[in-house]
């Protein structure tokens, strides 16, 4: 799927202002940025904007203030990184109300390739609820509206979807454009053999991932809490292992569909058991390695065993493109991260397109060490799991078609 959309490459900013929506959602400590990915992931398209002479408005939301302005979540900090990260200044617009006296009064003074930044986006309760009202006041600030927040591009608010709608020129950043690009030409049109890998702790979670991506690969692996779900569903012992009783039906079908389809359907032959979860998470455990189907009652199962990681790395080594979204194990432990990181270990090492679906595997690879031996690590949990499952991103469709 190509993404069939006007980019930053088709658009001529000079002298005009152009509200970009950035994803500076970023973990913060005491008013310091612990973790400045996404930062960086936004600036070849504010340079972009820069470069050709935009009058450059970045808006992004920072967490959950719930439509009230929180000042341990203002955007100010990332204000301040962002100068130091374009080697210019970064205007803060500092208005509770976001589009106020000093958000209108610095677009007003702006000269060709200055850039300000708005108030965290979320501090208007029209935000998540895609109000006209704020929509409005977004619009009238710019002539052009980029989105480049693939982060919440599943979302239909305010700053991506309700201001595209408004303006006569809507287009995606290059962030944005890279995501789908990768995710959509992955899932769509890969080179084969296409192996996806999921993996958390739910199989409610990726119900509909599982379905759409059983019809596009020729391997399924399943790792982590949700397989046990499936050697369930199989008649195995699994012990205390996590279950999701209601889905043991959903599990049957999907191996079923797996073997009308004729694809290979992977689940673990063995699993790392402990007594109980640890706690805290990175706690010291004792644990032992059991065959998939006589995990002992009193058992449960963190991690796919060294047999399953071996042969998961095995599919992975004959694959020309793999995707994977969630660990295989309870990777925040040293002594269950064996597993995910026998994986990781196999993407890093194989020559096929390696796409990594946001969230908790993003967070794993980068953790782990291998984050620079992907070909793309998704920016987006949510959106890239919708994106996995074949929905139309409504941040994506409001941007202009070619």
């Amino acid at each position: 799927m190509s993404l069939n959309k006007k980019s930053v490459d088709d658009i001529n900013v000079k002298g005009k202002r152009v509200l970009c929506r950035c994803d500076f959602n970023v973990p913060l400590k005491e008013g310091k940025i612990t973790d400045e990915n996404r930062l960086v992931a936004a600036l070849p398209t504010i340079k972009k904007l820069i470069a050709d002479g935009g009058k450059v408005i970045l808006c992004s939301h920072l967490g959950k203030p719930k439509g009230e302005p929180k000042p341990e979540l203002s955007l100010a900090p990332v204000a301040a990184r962002l100068s130091e990260l374009l080697g210019q200044e970064v205007k803060f617009a500092a208005d509770p109300e976001v589009v106020g006296p000093n958000a209108k009064a610095a677009v007003e003074a702006m000269q060709d390739g200055d850039v300000i930044l708005l108030e965290n986006t979320r501090y208007r309760v029209e935000e998540t609820k895609n109000g006209e009202a704020f929509s409005k006041d977004l619009a009238s600030l710019c002539d052009v509206f980029v989105n480049d927040a693939f982060g919440t591009a599943h979302r239909a608010h305010c700053s991506n979807v309700g201001v595209a709608q408004l303006v006569d020129t809507a287009v995606v950043g290059y962030l944005m454009e890279k995501e789908i690009n990768f995710l959509g030409n992955a899932v769509e049109n890969p080179v084969r053999p296409f192996v996806a890998i999921l993996g958390g702790a739910k199989v409610a979670d990726k119900l509909n991932v599982i379905s759409n991506l059983l019809e596009k690969c020729d391997t399924l692996i399943i790792g982590g809490g949700m397989a046990f779900t499936f050697l369930k569903a199989k008649g195995y012992e699994i012990g205390a292992s996590l279950v999701d009783d209601e889905k043991i039906e959903y599990c049957k079908e999907m191996m079923e569909k797996a073997e009308k389809l004729g694809k290979k359907l992977l689940l673990p032959v063995d699993a790392v058991c402990a007594a109980s979860f640890p706690s805290p998470i990175d706690a010291k455990i004792d644990v032992t390695v059991c065959a998939a189907d006589a995990i002992p009652a009193d058992m449960m199962g963190l991690d796919i065993g060294p047999k399953a990681a071996e042969e998961y790395a095995e599919a992975v080594k004959s694959a020309k493109t793999v995707v994977w979204n969630g660990p295989m194990g309870v990777f925040e432990n040293p002594v269950l991260a064996k597993g995910t990181i026998t994986v990781a270990q196999a993407l890093a090492e194989t020559d096929a397109t390696t796409i990594i679906g946001g969230g908790d595997s993003a967070a794993a690879v980068n953790q782990l060490g291998f984050g620079d031996k992907m070909t793309h690590i998704s920016t987006g949990g949510g959106a890239s799991l919708e994106f996995l499952e074949g929905k139309e991103l409504p941040g994506v469709a409001a941007a202009n078609d070619k």
